[in-house]
């Protein structure tokens, strides 16, 4: 329960494949791995893969791992068997010890441990095992810690172990040590190592320690040398620290398994020599927690072992004799617990307790202790309180209830709430809290299920709610239901609102979770069944789905009702988290109806103090809710026929409307809360818009005018959206002199005043008075339609001094799809009233000139963002003039569009490529049919309806296959090779494998279809050539033309020496790297210069030419890899140089330091190189021109 929660907006929590087996399935698989340790330990890769698949199937099963109990037994000697054969080699023995470990891990030490071999004949081999090892071997320390648990289960045997001694002297003369001294020696040996072995060696010790025969002779030695070492300790250095982490823990462990008159009579010193560590000021959160074990274990051996008869009873423990009760004893009990607590002392008048003076010690550090700042502290605090006042006489006890209270004031930190909560439950859950303590505990429960302490931009106490609904939990199955009726309603109504308001997920699951336990146990919670079959542990895990829905069917129930609304207005509006005060808001829309009399009369009031307060918080959150709450309000007057008015009363419509004015006046729209008021006060001008406030003519109207215009300019996306969302609600209510007529001198100022902001020199203010420009209403756009529609193409435009501002560009497109969604497409000629012929053109040439915006960055293609809104545009248009204007679509500008789309659906940015598919496959498939597709039919059998529905646009696998077959049309040939050069010849190995793959198959098909094959060259020849010196495509594209020439794609054209494919070709690479300085650019050239060579004729004696001028190129790196290229080249092709020259060729490319030697060095070697290929000796260009090329 006490795990934190992730701070997304919804507030889901992942759900995994966790509790979902039924059995150990792949228990073969496991015998098998095992059954072939004696194959595999000598292969580092077969043992590294065999371990991991193990680890893998056994970790599936850490959240049941009772399933592999069937089989525990079986695996664990399958294993043992390996691991104690003396003959077995060592890397093997500790790879059965290992897995053996990995199991142990899942399954839990203290079961795995009972089910370890221990008869007489273990002792020794296991014993010898363990002297073998070395402490200082890493890789045997699953070994070690295997061997001492099992140690601490075979020494247990019920014999003397004096009897397994031998007198019999060894080779050497030497009598061999007791066998009590060597298990002894081996559990101290690795008492204090920096590893796991530590705690099996204390668990070892606590068990050995305890035999009848090891207590007489080793528990004082042991008990001295740990007082001894626990005085000298050093627990300030991480060794110290570990060390005596591993002497706590054993003496703990001692005590736990000790009988009382043994250590009864060393409890004493051992606790004075505990305390003197002063362990509670110790940073390290083990120390802490081995000192509050021990502490408590000291305490239990100073009292006698007992069950208080005080305690209270609710049933039995047995379920058998819970059930065999007759209904008379069932009355009687109820009968007995409702006469009222009783007096101190009546249960224990047979009882003698003699309480030693070291208790309230004991007692005062574990309340301590329940204030630590570590969980794991606390926990093991709380339930030594709760130990050991179970064995306190009823006074005491009660005493003891007394001081635990007592660590819940304000005083106290969050920790000593939460500690104090564990402790709670700890004693309810044993009896221990009486009823007569209820009237107390319960509203320190309550308060403690909605604690949340604010520290600047956060706040603490989910632990400490997470720990009140684990208190009520324990209440649920401690107590009859007639002890905690009078509790119910409070109990049920704090768990219902932590189950469906808190903030976080682990909270609302534990409250859901303790609500289920007490509907189950208590049954008197109302309308429980009800709420747990809507509001279950998974429901309750989308905070959004808590908030707008679930409250709402909870609120049904007048129980509920007012607590839920209550608890919003009083908390949640205050909440540091705005993501919550805006869910609240949104909830107290949704409940209004449910208590309007009491939003109106009480609710409203209350916020309307917190509007203009100092808490920014607050004053937000109350904000956002007033708003909310006024709209809501407003619509259930208009249900009934009446106005906003006569709910909520004119001077509520007074005080909302100066909200506005006061924070304007305060200047509360600046500073840090600055972002947060615009928000909300733009929220509030929508609702009040929407709530038909009677403020027309006011001069508030303007305020809120120039507040929405204001954050237009925001550089906040959020504050612009908000603003944007409420300009139509504002000039719906106030902008109309008649209804669907605009006031004309408020339209003349808007919209002028909105497109002079479309030329400003800011990019935010662009985007936000684009945005505003495509929300206006249509009665405001009427004859301004010809202005609004330039200002926003000449906003698409790319312009050199606002060539980055793709975001703006990107809202312009928006806003034009917005306004053609608003206006409307006509087939009329008046271009002021509607979308007709006369500026359909403009908008889709606005639109598919924006599907070339390839804008780059820091961010990367931001375009893209263009480009997407482009094509949603585009298509929301089409889908408008296909339902009132067929006609208006145009042939050339449907191919333009469709050309656009397919070459989008082939680049490279899979959300971008996603969103193409989904448009070009709504297009195709539109209903009624969009006319003038090329190749319709055709497309249709390529893209199937089976096909589409079950696509991911996003994946290269799935869609490249189905667009290189569009290359067969002339029509998309272009565009598919477009899209097909950047995703081919990119850096993203995934997408390049499944690009190339596609376009690959295609080609090969193409190797008898010469003419097909020629007409795709010059289409890809074109592409090249148009984008010359475009490094967004010549790059890839060179990467490309490598990748294809090396596949053979282009082989069929090599009989063909007078095809202009491979001419064309050099002469496009050559320009291209003509004057560059880019290195990959270059290298890509000589790529392709060394895919050219295998084309004979002229074009090879060029491409070698260019070769050998890279070999005297001015950077390093270009000379080392064009000589590696070159000489691959000559030993893979037997035609490049002639026969005689090849070896002498290969010997000065392989052996010259192209990347070291000096040019003056190196240019004599070049020169006799291009002398052997029989190719003119490149001649030295100018100084200016050479340092871009040669010297």
């Amino acid at each position: 329960m006490a795990a934190e929660d992730s701070q997304q907006d919804d507030g889901m929590e992942a759900i995994g494949f966790g509790c979902v087996n039924e059995e150990f399935k792949e228990i073969e698989e496991v015998r098998s791995l095992i059954s072939k340790l004696t194959d595999v330990y000598t292969d580092q890769i077969a043992m590294e893969t065999t371990v991991e698949r193990f680890t893998f199937i056994v970790d599936q099963y850490q959240e049941q791992p009772h399933l592999i109990d069937p089989h525990l037994e079986s695996l664990m000697n399958q294993l043992l068997t390996i691991g104690r054969n003396v003959n077995t080699p060592p890397a093997l023995q500790n790879l059965a010890f290992k897995m053996l470990y990995l199991i142990t891990k899942m399954r839990g030490a203290k079961v795995v441990v009972r089910l370890f071999p221990h008869e007489v004949v273990d002792v020794e081999p296991v014993l010898a095992l363990i002297t073998k090892q070395d402490p200082t071997d890493f890789e045997a320390a699953e070994t070690r810690y295997m061997l001492l648990l099992w140690m601490s289960m075979a020494c247990m045997i019920p014999f003397d172990l004096s009897r397994l001694d031998s007198n019999a002297p060894q080779d050497s003369g030497d009598h061999k040590l007791p066998i009590m001294d060597r298990i002894y020696n081996a559990a101290m040996r690795y008492l204090l190592v920096v590893e796991k072995s530590r705690d099996a060696a204390a668990y070892l010790l606590s068990r050995f320690m305890t035999r009848p025969d090891v207590k007489k002779r080793k528990l004082p030695e042991f008990l001295d040398w740990a007082m001894e070492y626990v005085a000298k300790a050093e627990y300030t250095t991480l060794q110290g620290a570990i060390s005596l982490t591993g002497v706590l823990t054993t003496l703990g462990l001692l005590f736990k398994h000790g009988k009382r008159e043994d250590l009864l009579q060393h409890a004493g010193r051992v606790l004075e020599a505990v305390t003197q560590l002063s362990l509670l000021e110790c940073d390290n959160n083990r120390l802490r927690k081995c000192g509050v074990k021990v502490t408590q274990r000291i305490g239990l051996t100073f009292l006698k072992s007992r069950v208080a008869k005080w305690r209270y009873q609710r049933g039995s423990r047995s379920l058998a004799d819970n059930l065999q009760l007759s209904k008379e004893a069932v009355q009687q009990r109820q009968a007995v617990s409702s006469t009222g607590p009783q007096q101190p002392g009546e249960d224990d008048e047979d009882e003698e307790f003699d309480i030693p003076d070291d208790i309230e010690n004991v007692i005062e550090l574990l309340l301590m202790s329940l204030r630590d700042k570590d969980t794991i502290v606390r926990w093991s605090a709380a339930k030594g309180v709760g130990r050991i006042t179970g064995r306190l006489p009823r006074e005491l006890a009660d005493e003891v209830v007394g001081s635990l209270l007592g660590l819940f004031t304000l005083q106290e930190s969050d920790g000593a709430w939460h500690g104090g909560c564990l402790a709670l439950a700890e004693l309810g859950r044993r009896g221990l809290l009486l009823p007569a303590r209820l009237p107390d505990v319960v509203p320190i429960v309550l308060k403690a299920l909605a604690y949340d302490e604010r520290r600047g931009n956060f706040s603490v106490g989910a632990h400490v709610r997470d720990a009140a609904c684990y208190v009520c939990w324990a209440f649920a199955r401690a107590y009859d239901p007639v002890e905690i009726s009078k509790y119910v309603n409070h109990i049920a109504s704090s768990l219902v609102i932590a189950s469906i308001f808190d903030r976080e997920v682990n909270v609302r699951r534990a409250a859901s979770a303790a609500f289920q336990e007490n509907v189950g146990r208590q049954g008197t919670f109302p309308q429980g069944i009800d709420i747990l079959t809507m509001a279950d542990y998974f429901a309750v895990g989308n905070r959004t789905h808590c908030y707008l829905e679930l409250s709402m069917y909870i609120a049904q129930f007048s129980n509920y009702t007012t607590d839920l609304i209550d608890h919003l207005v009083d908390i949640k509006v205050h909440h540091w988290d705005s993501a919550i005060r805006e869910l609240t808001s949104k909830a107290l829309h949704n409940l209004t109806e449910k208590a309007p009399e009491h939003m109106a009369k009480s609710v409203l009031p209350r916020l309307l103090v917190h509007t203009t307060g100092l808490d920014l918080q607050s004053r937000h959150g109350s904000i956002l809710a007033v708003a909310e709450i006024t709209y809501a309000l407003s619509k259930l007057a208009v249900e009934k026929g009446g106005s906003v008015v006569d709910s909520i009363g004119l001077a509520t419509v007074n005080s909302i409307r100066d909200i506005a004015i006061k924070l304007h006046a305060g200047k509360l729209f600046r500073g840090m809360g600055g972002e947060l008021m615009r928000r909300a006060v733009s929220c509030l001008v929508e609702r009040c818009s929407l709530a038909h406030l009677p403020l027309h003519g006011d001069s508030v109207i303007d305020l809120w005018q120039e507040i929405l215009d204001d954050c237009l300019n925001h550089s906040e996306p959020e504050i612009q959206l908000a603003a944007v969302s409420a300009i139509p609600a504002l000039c719906s209510e106030y902008y109309q002199s008649t209804p669907g007529v605009a006031d004309h001198r408020r339209q003349e100022v808007l919209i002028e005043k909105y497109l002079h902001h479309l030329r400003s020199s800011q990019e935010v203010s662009r985007q936000g008075h684009s945005l505003a420009l495509g929300a206006l209403p249509q009665f405001m756009l009427r004859g301004k339609l010809g202005p609004v529609l330039a200002g926003l193409i000449h906003a698409t435009e790319i312009t050199d001094k606002e060539q980055t501002w793709a975001e703006a560009r990107r809202d312009a497109l928006k806003a034009i799809t917005c306004i053609c969604k608003t206006i409307g497409i006509s087939g009329g000629s008046d271009v002021t009233q509607s979308f007709c012929t006369g500026n359909m053109g403009e908008v889709y040439e606005a639109f598919l000139c924006a599907m070339k915006d390839y804008t780059l960055d820091s961010r990367g293609d931001v375009g893209a963002w263009v480009r997407e809104a482009s094509m949603t545009g585009l298509h929301d248009i089409t889908s408008l003039v296909m339902k009132s204007s067929p006609e208006l679509i145009q042939p050339a500008v449907c191919s333009h569009v469709m050309q656009c789309l397919v070459q989008q659906c082939c680049e490279k940015i899979d959300r971008t490529r996603a969103h193409a598919g989904n448009i070009f496959s709504s297009i195709l498939y539109h209903d009624p049919a969009v006319p003038h597709i090329p190749h319709r039919e055709d497309l249709l059998k390529v893209f199937s309806k089976e096909e589409v529905s079950s696509i991911n646009w996003a994946a290269p696998g799935d869609t490249f296959p189905l667009f290189t077959q569009l290359l067969q049309y002339p029509t998309y040939t272009y565009s598919v090779l477009l899209g097909l050069t950047v995703s081919v010849g990119g850096i993203t190995g995934f997408l390049v494998k499944h690009s190339s793959s596609a376009l690959y198959n295609y080609l090969r098909n193409l190797a008898r279809d010469i003419p097909e094959l020629t007409r795709l060259t010059s289409t890809l020849t074109k592409v090249f050539r148009d984008y010359q010196k475009v490094d967004r495509v010549s790059l890839p594209m060179l990467k490309m033309l490598d990748q294809l020439l090396s596949k053979g794609c282009f082989d069929p054209l090599i009989t063909l020496e007078s095809h202009p494919f491979t001419l064309e070709l050099f002469q496009l690479v050559k320009t291209e790297v003509t004057h560059c300085g880019d290195p990959q650019k270059l290298l890509a050239s000589a790529d392709v210069y060394c895919g050219l060579l295998q084309f004979p004729g002229s074009v090879r004696a060029k491409c070698l030419s260019n070769l050998c001028i890279f070999l005297c190129h001015r950077f390093p790196r270009i000379r080392k890899t064009t000589a590696n290229k070159l000489y691959e080249v000559l030993v893979t092709y037997d035609d490049i140089a002639p026969a005689e020259n090849v070896d002498e060729l290969v010997a000065l490319l392989s052996e010259t330091v192209w990347d070291e030697e000096s040019l003056e060095t190196i240019r004599p070697i070049r020169n006799s190189i291009c002398t052997l290929l029989n190719v003119p000796v490149p001649v030295p260009l100018k100084k200016k021109e050479a340092a871009a090329v040669d010297m």
